[in-house]
């Protein structure tokens, strides 16, 4: 009888990891970031791709849609789901951690681009600076993935000029920091205007344009970036959609309506 190659609670976090930077369209042994992974850690494409939809057969947004999976491979995944639902700080930090060393490098050499200023932090310092930089990257490609890396306002699908914006603030929920439904991807004027209260999106997911700036109706900016999107439903993403207590906390307490 041939061995059970089980998987590692290791090899599962990476899979999640990769579940949730893929678009549900692409989770298929042909996909690149697939093929990568499983190399990474000696498996093949298509046992990838199945624990790919493992993993959306026990995520509520593909829960509704009717993916099922196959019932053994949804226990081994679902313990994995709910410690990332509970804690996806933790995490999310050590699916990249695994990665890295897997990678044979590591979380200050791969993302050394992000991490160059944590040099002279020390202790517990640095460890909470870097968590929180890494992090913040992921939620980046979570949310960029999630809205096929165009812009949910004007379609810009340049990812040097993306924002992966948080609905309620960062330093205001922390348990829902790196929720991919408190994200939007907007180009960075759009990112600022959100930011500020000067937009906001309505529970049909419709842009608002806020007083102070309509008072700027009459310059030439306003007539090229902003009056044609009053109104307007935004881009929406392919998986997670913008939760709408947040979008109601975004207009309550940030809108300058």
């Amino acid at each position: 009888m041939a061995k059970l190659n089980l998987w590692s609670r290791e090899e599962l976090i990476l899979a999640l990891n990769l579940y949730l930077k893929l678009p549900f369209g692409k989770m298929h042994s042909r996909t690149p970031e697939i093929i990568k992974l499983a190399e990474i850690i000696g498996r093949t494409p298509s046992s990838i791709a199945m624990r790919l939809t493992n993993f959306a057969s026990v995520d509520p947004f593909h829960q509704s849609r009717g993916i099922k999976g196959m019932s053994g491979g949804k226990k081994q995944v679902e313990p994995i789901w709910n410690e990332f639902i509970n804690n996806k700080e933790e995490l999310l930090f050590e699916s990249e951690r695994i990665l890295a060393d897997k990678e044979n490098s590591t979380i200050e050499d791969k993302f050394s681009d992000i991490l160059l200023d944590t040099n002279d932090l020390k202790g517990e310092s640095k460890i909470r600076e870097v968590k929180t930089r890494v992090n913040q990257n992921i939620f980046r490609q979570i949310v960029l993935a999630n809205y096929e890396s165009k812009c949910a306002v004007s379609g810009i699908d340049i990812p040097d000029l993306l924002v992966a914006s948080h609905i309620v603030p960062w330093a205001q929920s922390e348990k829902d920091r790196l929720n991919p439904e408190n994200g939007i991807c907007l180009s960075s004027l759009y990112d600022r205007a959100f930011d500020k209260g000067l937009i906001t999106i309505n529970n049909e997911f419709k842009l608002i344009l806020s007083s102070d700036l309509k008072k700027k109706s009459d310059q030439k900016y306003f007539g090229k970036f902003f009056s044609g999107i009053e109104g307007v439903k935004i881009q929406l993403p392919k998986k997670y959609l913008p939760k709408k207590e947040f979008l109601e906390f975004h207009r309550d307490l940030i809108f300058k309506g």
